[in-house]
């Protein structure tokens, strides 16, 4: 059980660790419809966690990844193509980091939250994670792992379970607090979401060099059986 979800966590920790989402809950929070749009965000997002990671293990083990050396191949090469492509997307976040005294410029889309319904709300989570290139490799690489690792079946279903509980914390989060915390929630939130549009290259930068390193250390061992 240890195994397959020590597999999975930095998986997990670099979907976790995702900015734009995480300022997309935060203005929701402050509308209108603040608790069906988050809660439905949450929603959203878990979902498509477990539908993205879910799928990418069904395939790969239905391969037989763990046994069959070409599909395990097939596995460990795209485990090191992933990698490589964090690690260009961590130049081109370090590019384009806002220069001192820069004011940096939150997507656009981010103006019309405000008149959000649950539903869209619950759209944009699932596009967040099925769009975004770090959230979809990720979330592809922790169940194709897992297949890869051999691990049972129920295992697999824990680690993934794991997975989208890990990876869904900061996104879950805010919502709790401003649940359990009402209007008092809010400068705490706003300090947030400042704070990450403003630091979102760098953050990123560190994340996908991380993330790219350890996607290709996973990568490399099982080519060279």
């Amino acid at each position: 059980m240890a195994q397959g979800i020590a597999q999975v966590l930095t998986d997990a920790v670099g979907v976790a660790i995702s900015p734009v989402p995480i300022i997309a809950i935060v203005l929701m929070l402050f509308t209108a419809r603040a608790r069906e749009n988050g809660s439905a965000f949450v929603v959203g997002w878990a979902l498509a966690l477990a539908v993205v990671s879910g799928a990418a293990y069904a395939v790969a083990d239905a391969g037989d990844a763990s046994t069959e050396t070409s599909a395990s191949d097939t596995v460990s090469w795209a485990q090191i193509v992933f990698g490589v492509v964090f690690l260009l997307l961590a130049v081109r976040a370090w590019r384009n980091r806002p220069q001192p005294g820069d004011e940096p410029e939150p997507p656009g889309w981010m103006a019309g939250i405000e008149g959000f319904t649950a539903a869209k709300a619950f759209g944009l989570a699932v596009l967040l994670v099925a769009v975004n290139p770090k959230n979809l490799l990720l979330s592809l690489g922790a169940g194709s792992s897992l297949a890869q690792l051999g691990v049972s079946t129920s295992e697999a279903v824990v680690s993934l379970v794991v997975f989208v509980v890990l990876a869904s914390v900061t996104i879950a989060g805010p919502v709790v607090y401003y649940l359990v915390r009402g209007e008092r929630a809010a400068e705490q939130l706003d300090a947030v979401k400042g704070w990450l549009v403003l630091h979102n290259g760098a953050v990123m930068t560190v994340l996908f060099v991380v993330l790219g390193v350890d996607l290709i250390a996973k990568g490399l061992p099982p080519l060279g059986r």
